[in-house]
């Protein structure tokens, strides 16, 4: 099977040491930096077991925290772990090479998850959720077995909003990816340090870091229908109306329980004239929205003649 590798960019980004490339490092560097920071993520003496699966996302999560780690006020050891699930074609040799030439400690774990999934799920049927649960446990198992306090994922924040949508549109809930948690067995800690990063930057970053990128397609399930469709309008909107997904992303650290109608989240119950609750009854007042930009005015309008 020949391993694919994100495009080569012909712009100076593409020699790896121009000041473009440098800022948009930086950059990186610094988002995971705070987000480490905000949540409290990684201590003084932490194991981080890093999944790596050979794509973008978990290349660059584990570029930017071993670059941290050279800088960081605190002493954390990182183990990047791939799990070989012996899909049919799966280039095994890849990873271990990968992480040889940048001097990392890592393991390899071979699990034949591929035949139970293949045994279990009809043909046509979605393998995703039997194989995540599958991966989950063995990655648990690993964390364990090496002493690792923390489990670092690469979801980003285009993950984490697609999720939020996803819930929302198909499950009825608001739930979204949430940058730390506490793993399902109770013993580790996950963290998703690329949390304030965007899809658009890590995709600039791994083509010019030319990581070897191994498919994603390798065991023949194709893309979610749901998550792509969600994935779709929100690029829609990053086009269309400048600083909404921004917004969004924002929008996550400021949840009003009492302006929402959970119970189980706000006493409303209970509630009387003298319950104090935050930003009061300002939800009858008008928003203060930011002025549309002259691109959105112009969308809108010819939207609005379309009719």
């Amino acid at each position: 099977m020949q391993i694919s590798h994100l495009p080569q960019l012909t712009s100076p980004l593409a020699r790896g040491t121009s000041n473009t490339f440098l800022r948009l490092k930086k950059k990186l560097e610094r988002s995971v930096g705070e987000a480490i920071g905000d949540y409290n993520m990684i201590g003084d003496g932490d194991t981080v077991l890093v999944c790596v699966s050979g794509g973008k996302d978990s290349y660059t999560l584990l570029s930017c925290l071993l670059a941290l780690r050279e800088r960081a006020p605190v002493d954390f050891r990182i183990v990047a772990m791939n799990l070989d699930q012996k899909q049919p074609g799966f280039p095994d040799h890849i990873l271990p090479a990968y992480f040889e030439s940048i001097g990392v400690e890592y393991r390899i774990i071979t699990e034949d998850t591929y035949s139970i999934v293949k045994d279990k799920i009809p043909a046509g049927k979605t393998t995703c959720s039997l194989c995540s649960r599958l991966r989950r446990g063995i990655i648990y198992r690993a964390a364990t077995e090496i002493g690792a306090s923390r489990i670092a994922l690469g979801h980003h924040r285009d993950d984490m909003l697609e999720t939020l949508f996803l819930n929302m549109f198909f499950g009825g809930k608001i739930k979204a990816m949430p940058p730390k948690l506490v793993s399902d067995d109770g013993k580790h800690v996950v963290i998703r340090p690329l949390a304030y990063c965007t899809e658009a930057d890590i995709t600039r970053f791994a083509c010019t870091m030319a990581f070897p990128i191994i498919p994603c397609n390798l065991c023949g399930s194709q893309e979610n229908a749901q998550r792509k469709l969600i994935k779709g309008m929100l690029q829609n909107w990053a086009r269309d109306f400048p600083g909404r997904i921004e917004s969004l992303a924002t929008a996550l650290k400021n949840v009003v329980p009492s302006h929402l109608a959970d119970p189980r989240l706000f006493d409303f119950v209970s509630l009387t004239q003298q319950t104090v609750v935050e930003e009061g009854d300002t939800a009858f007042d008008p928003l203060e929205l930011p002025q549309p930009s002259a691109r959105t005015v112009q969308f809108l309008s010819s939207a609005n003649n379309d009719r």
